[in-house]
């Protein structure tokens, strides 16, 4: 009976990964592009937040969400333990961020995404929005070659030696913040070299699976917690290394962490700790990057560009897709 059970479960998550999954970051990119390079952070979130919720609860599933997004922020959220879909279909946990770089799609920089992530239930690390120290490689290398408790240089020449190529040939993704100051310093008296990013550690994190296009071969420093949870969820589904660390300033905090289900906040988790079972990740661009095109609109298509993956089989599907309705697709309720 139960492997009866998990089998319909994962029929119907077949299903949902496919198309009905890509629709939800789709509408949650179109309704932030439309405010792209406005300037206006939280408006271009409340939109997509509203588009992901209403397309989240047309799905035949009975929704948790377990990573939402905003409380760090005070932004517009999806928030943790919102029960989303039709109730009537398999539980599943949900981590999501309708708008993965705010900052970016304000400003109209690269690598904006909506982005979304579902695993059965029970299967996502139910993460704090607190930050959290990450350290992740593509996939190809040997397992453990790279641990936040080892050094920044140590990292990287273990990445350089694992591609036969020199450190300088190694390329470090960071957020620039004042906070990575001394990782910054360590990576360039290393002599490797860095990409600082100002937004987006969901897609620095995705840049280091595909070095060759990219140009990113390891991603280090402090993010969100959430982020890091999503990351991982796109780990599992093409390949990759992750350790992650929550970094826990206040006893209120350590509270929030272990009412959350976090038994030990100070744990080094792994990406299989993070994200484990069967576990499907979706994202649309809202602006153009590495990995994805962002939203196009003419006067009578709307042009979108998806990447939809799945860990139990390693599918990675790419849909480029016009939609025609045009007003239906922006506005409907």
């Amino acid at each position: 009976m139960a492997r009866k059970k998990a089998q319909e479960n994962s029929s119907v998550l077949d299903r949902i990964l496919t198309l009905e999954i890509v629709r939800v970051t789709e509408r949650a990119a179109v309704a932030a592009a439309r405010l792209r390079g406005h300037g206006n952070e939280k408006a271009a979130d409340q939109v997509a937040v509203d588009a992901m919720r209403r397309e989240l609860n047309r799905l035949p599933i009975d929704g948790t969400v377990v990573i939402g997004e905003g409380e760090r922020d005070e932004a517009p959220m999806l928030y943790i333990g919102e029960r989303v879909g039709t109730k009537e279909g398999p539980k599943v946990d949900i981590a999501l961020d309708p708008l993965e770089g705010t900052t970016i799609c304000a400003k109209n920089l690269p690598n904006s995404l909506a982005v979304i992530a579902m695993a059965e239930h029970g299967s996502l690390l139910n993460a704090p929005d607190v930050y959290m120290d990450k350290i992740a490689i593509g996939p190809g290398f040997p397992e453990g070659i790279v641990d936040l408790d080892a050094t920044v240089a140590d990292n990287i020449r273990a990445v350089a030696a694992a591609k036969d190529v020199p450190v300088s040939s190694v390329t470090a993704c960071v957020l620039d913040r004042p906070r990575h100051a001394k990782i910054i310093e360590e990576i360039r008296e290393l002599g490797a070299a860095i990409r600082l990013i100002g937004d987006g550690d969901v897609a620095g994190i995705i840049h280091t699976t595909d070095p060759d296009e990219t140009g990113i071969d390891i991603y280090l420093g402090i993010g969100g917690a959430p982020e890091g949870v999503l990351a991982a969820a796109a780990l599992r589904c093409i390949g990759g290394q992750m350790q992650g660390r929550l970094v826990i300033n206040t006893k209120e905090q350590r509270d929030r962490a272990i009412s959350m289900g976090v038994t030990d906040p100070d744990k080094k988790f792994t990406m299989e700790e993070m994200a484990k079972g069967d576990v499907i990740f979706a994202a649309t661009g809202v602006t153009d990057g590495n990995m994805l095109s962002g939203v196009r609109f003419s006067k009578t298509l709307i042009s979108t560009e998806t990447v939809v993956m799945r860990s139990s089989t390693g599918t990675v599907r790419w849909i480029k897709a016009d939609h025609r309705d045009f007003d239906k697709f922006a506005f409907d309720d």
